[in-house]
């Protein structure tokens, strides 16, 4: 078997499985039917093209920036009768970043993912098509499993959240990987595609489970601790600047003027 890695990053991503009406909520992750479309768009599939293949593929991701939600009051104006508006309320996570995993025996396929998201057909978004990505996608194949692939894949946070951590040499995080139905503790969600066809969606219900540790990477950014001033060492040599120093009074005798 082997997995290709996809890092997936954006000031804003949204990945609806479950909007209806005037809510377009998101998922915390990228979902396999966001991914999918993702990846048969880069392959320059029709919307009514088979995706079979693509949807055997087993899916995970690796959270490895949270992001912020966001949520955006959206109104839509007719040109023609300025009275009426479409009001809607739109989600969306902010500066998030993700591993996403595609394991296949298959690895010619694999193979032909990789070189059409490195030169896509159609233009690539993470969700909606005000979400385009920013920076490469493809991080690369790896003759292992998907959760192994996870762990020997490095910490691709921002730099800026990596500082933010720095006080910690290792970081845990969640991963979420496709799994069989009778898994203990999975939950199910209506994300597996079968058809982009604008007339007639199909979407079919996956299983998937989550582990809150399931991945330890190293932070690039740590650094040690610095004991406390006086009372600790810095690298086992004591702190010699003292800034009371500067108040104490020096032996001066006075004269009287009288």
């Amino acid at each position: 078997m082997s997995t290709l890695l996809l890092r997936l990053a954006a000031p804003m991503q949204s990945w609806g499985a479950s909007s209806r009406f005037k809510k377009l909520t998101t998922e915390r992750e990228p979902t396999k039917s966001g991914v999918i479309g993702l990846v048969a768009a880069a392959l320059g599939r029709e919307r009514n093209a088979d995706i079979g293949d693509l949807s055997s593929l087993k899916f995970g991701v690796r959270i490895d920036q949270q992001g912020v939600l966001l949520r955006d009051y959206h109104t839509a104006h007719n040109p023609r009768n300025t009275k009426l508006a479409f009001i809607s309320d739109r989600y969306y996570l902010c500066d998030a970043v993700f591993v996403v995993g595609l394991e296949s025996d298959d690895e010619s396929l694999l193979d032909e993912i990789k070189k059409a998201l490195e030169s896509p057909r159609f233009p690539l978004y993470l969700g909606r098509r005000s979400c385009p990505p920013t920076g490469p996608i493809v991080l690369g194949i790896s003759q292992v499993s998907i959760t192994e692939a996870f762990k020997m894949q490095d910490w691709q946070a921002q730099n800026w959240y990596m500082r933010k951590r720095s006080h910690e040499q290792n970081i845990d995080l969640e991963i979420v990987v496709d799994a069989p139905f009778n898994t203990p503790h999975a939950f199910v969600k209506r994300d597996l595609p079968i058809s982009f066809n604008d007339e007639f969606r199909r979407y079919r219900f996956r299983s998937t489970t989550s582990d809150l540790q399931g991945v330890s990477v190293l932070n690039p950014e740590w650094s040690e601790p610095v004991d406390e001033l006086f009372e600790g060492d810095a690298g086992g040599k004591a702190t010699e600047h003292d800034p009371f120093l500067a108040l104490e009074v020096s032996d001066v005798s006075f004269e009287s003027r009288n």
